[in-house]
């Protein structure tokens, strides 16, 4: 009996010896794993080679890490102090989907940068100091599907900016200082879905510059110094359901110019414009209301600039009156000119009269003289 205890705590000594043993190696393969990780890993990173994400936020990087691991589809380089992207700077890591530089001070994009990046689908630059866009910036980037730009230092668009871009479905523009905006521009994106290009220098919209976005459903144009819309400048947009006008300097509106968009519906947002409130303005709007596809859905918020007397009304609450007003300034007008042409012509007549009688007179007079001879 001794002898059968006496093997059981043997045997229990071994099993507790045994996972002594295996909790040894599992803590040495932890550690190796850390010192791999260590290894591929930039120093400031944090990898994560099971979501394939290495997140290098906030580590104070002056220039691109060395060390991503290669498998990396998320990169998280925001918030740093990166001032350039050279060429070809993310050749060991092509299997990028997701790139994210925004809040750096980047203001160099050299040819070729994202050009090994054929998977890339998000690239986000914004929040940086970039002036230009070379042609050599989208080389490589058929299938990036979202460029975000807003808030950079851009101060005109040419035909060679977007040129390699032909999946892209969304592009930020915002907050920069853009002013010009040549027409073959956005040639290239034929896909394209959003475009914003708020908070911009845009004083006029000439023809031509969408003249290739027929998939365009969002139009951003807010917060731009617009005081001139070309005719036909929206007529290619033939999806486009939100245009926004809003906060610019139109003063007025020509009817064609909305009537060119030949869309299912399209919501249009014209607040914060200081309008010319006059009757041709009243009679535009009263048409572009009867259009069953367009809908202005800040209309009872638009208020006038012009004339003074009208200054910050709102239009809807004038625009019934502002015809009538001009009808009745019209008839005053025209009723004080009929008078004064019939009292020029009666003042005339009167004259006339007044000179045939002297002339009578005067005849008579003569006639008196002769017969006393």
């Amino acid at each position: 009996m001794s002898t059968a205890v006496g093997r059981r705590q043997t045997d229990a000594l071994c099993m507790c010896a045994a996972m002594r043993e295996l909790l040894l190696l599992v803590l040495a393969a932890s550690a190796a794993s850390s010192r791999s990780h260590s290894n591929w890993c930039e120093l400031g990173c944090e990898c994560r080679g099971d979501l394939r994400l290495a997140v290098c936020s906030r580590a104070f990087f002056t220039e691109l890490p060395g060390r991503v691991p290669s498998a990396t589809e998320l990169l998280d380089l925001s918030h740093n102090r990166i001032a350039v992207i050279p060429e070809r700077s993310f050749d060991k890591n092509r299997k990028l989907r997701v790139l994210l530089l925004q809040n750096n001070n980047i203001s160099v994009v050299q040819d070729g940068a994202f050009s090994q990046l054929e998977f890339l689908q998000k690239l986000d630059l914004s929040w940086n100091r970039i002036s230009t866009l070379s042609k050599g910036f989208s080389v490589g980037l058929a299938f990036l599907r979202e460029l975000q730009l807003a808030h950079n230092s851009l101060s005109s668009l040419d035909s060679g900016s977007f040129m390699h871009l032909d999946s892209l479905q969304k592009l930020n523009l915002s907050s920069n200082g853009v002013h010009t905006i040549q027409t073959r521009s956005f040639a290239s994106m034929s896909g394209l879905r959003h475009l914003h290009l708020d908070g911009n220098r845009l004083t006029s919209l000439k023809s031509g510059i969408f003249s290739m976005l027929r998939s365009l459903e969002l139009l951003n144009l807010a917060g731009n110094s617009i005081n001139e819309t070309q005719v036909g400048v929206f007529k290619p947009l033939t999806s486009m359901t939100l245009l926004s006008l809003a906060n610019n300097r139109l003063t007025s509106i020509y009817f064609k110019t909305f009537l060119s968009i030949h869309t299912y519906s399209t919501h249009i947002l014209l607040e914060g414009n200081p309008w010319n409130c006059d009757c041709d303005l009243q009679r535009v709007f009263r048409k572009l209301r009867s259009v069953q596809r367009l809908f202005l859905d800040d209309y009872y918020n638009l208020t006038c600039g012009e004339p003074a007397m009208l200054r910050n009304y709102r239009l809807s609450q004038v625009d019934a009156e502002l015809c009538i007003a001009e009808t009745v300034t019209v008839l005053i007008i025209t009723v004080t000119v009929v008078i004064t042409v019939l009292a020029a012509m009666l003042m005339g007549e009167r004259k006339r009269k007044r000179k045939k009688g002297r002339k009578h007179w005067t005849q008579q007079g003569q006639l008196s003289d002769e017969s006393d001879f």
